[in-house]
């Protein structure tokens, strides 16, 4: 992976890293292309139960790299960026059939804010921030966060949010609903790492069937979901954890799942 992405795999889990701290992690095209192909490669590879999404410096991701993006602004095709980029970043994070937390240890902004919440689990240093940013800079929404935010906190809040562009504090994002966990700044990394850890450590089929149960119930009826719930706990009913699961109950022990 490129320096503007950091990739490092341990004991399961898949540490994803942006690293642009001088650039408080807004995102170029090496960046993009790197964390894309990252996110991918973590999602594919059989031996990352769990993803950890993080950054250097103080910001998370501050989005689009303007000073780049102002190059491309001529011709019909100025904003395939969305497409290339983007787009499968946040289905990277959203399909793969593993859990992934985003450590947020700052500034949160437009598409760094939505990679945030296409995370399944957030955990948030009490000096970050997030802001919605695309209204400010007359764009519409992208980077999944005309879907999620609005889920997360009702569409009311979603469009205040997005048509007034603010800085949202960590502790009134804590109140909304939009962190999992809100920890001291010198607490993050730490913190970040090991909620990633314990979920690498876990049921991954399982974590893999309820976040598949959870993105499909989203968009369908409450028979649809039942259906779509049989079919999954189906699967997980005849996996060899859900059987370590029951012995280890049953024995009083700590079960050691192997993610089948």
């Amino acid at each position: 992976m490129a320096d503007t992405v950091l990739y490092e795999v341990s004991d399961g889990l898949a540490t994803v890293t942006i690293n642009r701290p001088d650039a408080m992690n807004a995102m170029n095209t090496e960046a993009k292309v790197a964390l894309r192909d990252a996110l991918q490669a973590a999602g594919a590879d059989p031996a990352v139960r769990a993803v950890l999404l993080t950054a250097t410096g103080r910001a998370f991701c501050v989005g689009q790299d303007l000073k780049e993006h102002v190059r491309s602004l001529t011709g019909e095709d100025a904003m395939r960026t969305v497409r290339e980029h983007y787009n499968p970043i946040v289905r990277a994070i959203t399909g793969m059939p593993k859990p992934v937390v985003a450590g947020v240890n700052g500034v949160a902004a437009g598409a760094g804010f939505g990679f945030a919440l296409a995370a399944d689990y957030r955990v948030v240093a009490d000096t970050a921030s997030f802001n919605t940013s695309f209204a400010g800079v007359a764009l519409s929404a992208d980077s999944g966060l005309s879907w999620t935010l609005p889920r997360l906190i009702g569409a009311s809040r979603a469009a205040d949010l997005m048509l007034f562009p603010r800085s949202l504090s960590a502790a009134e994002a804590h109140e909304l609903g939009l962190v999992n966990r809100l920890v001291p700044a010198a607490d993050l990394a730490a913190e970040a790492e090991r909620t990633a850890r314990a979920l690498a450590e876990g049921p991954t089929l399982a974590y893999a069937s309820i976040k598949e149960a959870m993105a499909y119930g989203s968009g369908h009826t409450l028979a649809q979901a039942l259906e779509k719930e049989d079919e999954l706990q189906t699967r997980a009913g005849a996996s060899e954890d859900h059987r370590i699961a029951v012995e280890a109950f049953l024995a009083k022990e700590k079960p050691k799942y192997v993610g089948r």
